[in-house]
């Protein structure tokens, strides 16, 4: 009797020592799903955040003054409310370096932010040209059908213009750690050879081959200082206090019709790059390509027309470079408190 008396409480004591192990792994999984479930709002509260900072930076771009309008030059901007802060930085895509349209000397000062070996540079900037071209001429140091199958690719060259950047990643020699880096300075959207170095970040102009790198921190301050205080922006020459007509204009050249708010030409596609941090410290990125019309024409205070048009959306990882660091803090313009935006 004492043996079974015994063994019945080492049973009890299984079951027990059992179901507290069985109810410490559910709370361990309720706590887990909880989190999970935490994190899921909050990151989809702070990408709802960043997208209000894409809606009021389209908002300001269509500011009658001229002047008071956000920059589209790499400019940032901020949003302070009672629970986030915003910034949006603007990037005209007339401000980067074109891979449709660059030729071979500016892709390889585009190559050489990347590689210091010429051999490697050449021969990127002739592959990139070879696959946009509409020939099966082989340039030098350039890949046509042979060299893509010679290196074991099972595709060859569009013989035609990027799509987007993503398809620069299919060319010859491009790997991603090539392509991450030199993917902010480029575009698809700008449609010229030349960079506008009015509109371009200094990290483009540093590149710019003809560019005279001892004026650009100056014309930077300069820059800055104009959309700071609400002024012309300057022109970049030897004098970079020189500035340019404000008088606006429309995509013609043609001062705007009666009713009419023009949007200057030189700005129509933008790269908008949002951050949010809320005061939880979730946090978001997230950049848009829009494309604004050569003009709104507005009646009766209604936009018959829609005033952009979204060319592409993503959310950004965490490992982008942040909009709230000191290096993206030197380029601040203003910083606003959300009620301004309410009036």
């Amino acid at each position: 009797m004492t043996k079974q008396k015994g063994m019945a409480l080492v049973l009890v004591l299984w079951v027990l020592s059992l179901l507290t192990i069985m109810a410490g792994s559910f709370v361990l999984t309720m706590r887990r799903e909880a989190s999970i479930t935490a994190g899921i709002k909050n990151n989809a509260q702070a990408i709802s955040v960043a997208e209000s900072g894409i809606a009021m930076a389209e908002l300001m771009l269509l500011n009658p003054d001229q002047n008071k309008r956000w920059r589209t030059d790499g400019s940032i901007y901020e949003i302070i409310s009672s629970d986030a802060k915003i910034r949006v930085r603007l990037l005209a895509e007339k401000g980067k370096i074109d891979i449709n349209k660059a030729d071979q000397v500016l892709l390889e000062a585009l190559m050489a932010t990347v590689t210091n070996q010429a051999e490697q540079k050449s021969k990127l900037a002739a592959a990139i040209i070879d696959w946009r071209d509409e020939d099966d001429l082989v340039h030098n140091d350039g890949a046509e059908k042979k060299e893509y199958k010679d290196a074991g690719l099972n595709y060859q060259p569009r013989n035609k213009p990027f799509e987007s950047l993503e398809e620069l990643q299919l060319v010859l020699g491009m790997n991603e750690s090539i392509f991450s880096q030199i993917e902010p300075l480029i575009t698809v959207y700008s449609g010229q050879s030349k960079v506008s170095e009015q509109l371009a970040a200094k990290e483009v102009l540093q590149i710019i081959p003809d560019v005279d790198t001892s004026l650009i921190d100056s014309y930077m301050k300069a820059r800055l200082d104009s959309a700071i205080n609400n002024l012309p922006a300057p022109a970049f020459t030897s004098n970079p206090t020189q500035t340019i007509s404000s008088t606006p204009t429309n995509a013609t050249g043609q001062a705007p019709s009666p009713g009419q708010t023009p949007i200057p030409e030189q700005i129509n596609t933008i790269t908008l790059v949002s951050e949010a941090i809320l005061n939880d410290e979730a946090s978001a990125i997230i950049s848009v390509v829009i494309k604004q019309s050569a003009f709104l024409v507005a009646q009766n205070s209604t936009f018959q027309q829609s005033p952009y048009q979204v060319l592409k959306w993503q959310q950004l990882t965490t490992r982008s470079k942040s909009l709230f660091v000191d290096a993206m803090t030197e380029l601040l313009v203003k910083q606003y408190a959300e009620p301004e935006f309410n009036n």
